[in-house]
């Protein structure tokens, strides 16, 4: 469902994900498609990548239900202009229906460049075939 999104398959085509019991990890080959006005990786591919690790991280264990981001907060800590980044996310908390995970986004030379919190709830959407899930 993730990888045939639109926006993975015509804007980030080089995701990579692995999706575990309560981690995810998603990465990508920079482009400078990505880039901001002064050669660098835009903030909301950050973003992106960041909230989508910890996404799945929570929707790992969450397996009746669409999970929905309600809140994410990031910081970023380095530019990156080439090679291949990589999110890792994981839980940090789960309760019924709130969730809390983070993420960090690292270079190819494992240096962090990036890092968020986010907040996640069950939304009343079914998994299932209907909305791409398999």
């Amino acid at each position: 469902m993730y990888l045939a999104s639109n926006v993975n398959t015509q804007l980030y085509e080089t995701t990579k994900i692995t999706i575990k019991e309560e981690t995810a990890t998603i990465s990508i080959v920079v482009d400078s498609k990505y880039f901001h006005a002064l050669g660098a990786i835009h903030g909301s591919v950050y973003f992106k990548l960041l909230d989508d690790a910890a996404f799945f991280a929570v929707n790992s264990i969450v397996k009746d239900a669409f999970v929905l981001t309600t809140s994410f907060n990031i910081n970023i800590t380095r530019p990156v202009s080439h090679g291949k980044i990589t999110a890792y996310g994981k839980i940090k908390f789960k309760s019924r229906n709130l969730f809390v995970a983070e993420s960090t986004l690292v270079d190819e030379k494992e240096r962090e460049i990036a890092f968020g919190t986010g907040n996640f709830t069950k939304s009343r959407v079914s998994l299932s075939e209907e909305i791409g899930y398999r």
